[in-house]
């Protein structure tokens, strides 16, 4: 059992937290755009996966400026949040923001690769038997293309659990609000004689990235199994 103080378990629960609310809330536009991006043939398909795969390439300061220009108090999208009570920049709700946008990359790609490999010829058998679009989508793409979501979902869900740079940016690191675990690690390394949650804190995060990769891995094959009929 990892001995951590409080306010590191606070950091763990937040961060588990901000993970989880980001991985399911992408998930559905990260379907709609691995989908668009593998099957859609139009102009500007480049430009789009140039966009969804920026935050890959771009500092993730740049991207926390970037949500903090957009959805701060007086940023065009914070100001017509924030009447509302759904404002985002310095809460939790904007860490998960944050942690979608860094981990929304890597979701779309599990997916896209899964949906690539399925033959368009068993999609188009099912449409010419009488289905609609949305059918074919559901009872044909979607039960093949499954471990691949799993995969998706696994690293963006890791992606979001290690999300510092653009986070710390956006919601600052506030004890109990926006501290996750990245934010919590820099704050104990600030502080003489806190190595122990510092290591505890460090492993944990190395345990969920190590779990991630292994949990893609072992889903890969049978992405490519499953979609060939084995």
């Amino acid at each position: 059992m990892i001995d951590l103080p409080p306010e590191a378990w606070d950091a763990l629960r937040l961060s588990l937290r901000v993970s989880t609310v980001a991985t399911l809330l992408s998930l559905p536009l990260a379907l709609w755009v691995a989908h668009v991006l593998a099957r859609g043939r139009f102009r500007g398909r480049g430009l789009l996966d140039a966009v969804v795969h920026l935050p890959l390439v771009l500092p993730p300061v740049v991207t926390g400026y970037a949500l903090l220009l957009l959805f701060s108090r007086t940023g065009p999208v914070g100001a017509l949040l924030e009447p509302l009570g759904l404002g985002l920049a310095f809460r939790w709700t904007g860490a998960a923001l944050a942690a979608a946008v860094m981990g929304f990359p890597l979701m779309v790609r599990a997916i896209r690769l899964a949906i690539e490999a399925v033959d368009p010829k068993l999609e188009e058998a099912a449409a010419t038997l009488g289905a609609s679009p949305a059918r074919v989508w559901v009872t044909v793409t979607l039960p093949l293309i499954a471990p691949g979501i799993l995969a998706g979902m696994t690293l963006g869900f890791a992606k979001a659990f290690g999300e510092f740079g653009a986070t710390i940016t956006f919601v600052a690191s506030i004890p109990g609000e926006t501290r996750t675990l990245p934010s919590a690690i820099y704050a104990f390394l600030q502080v003489p004689g806190a190595d122990a949650p510092l290591r505890g804190l460090v492993l944990i995060a190395v345990a969920v990235a190590i779990g991630a990769v292994l949990v893609s891995n072992w889903l890969a094959p049978r992405v490519a199994a499953r979609v060939a009929g084995r």
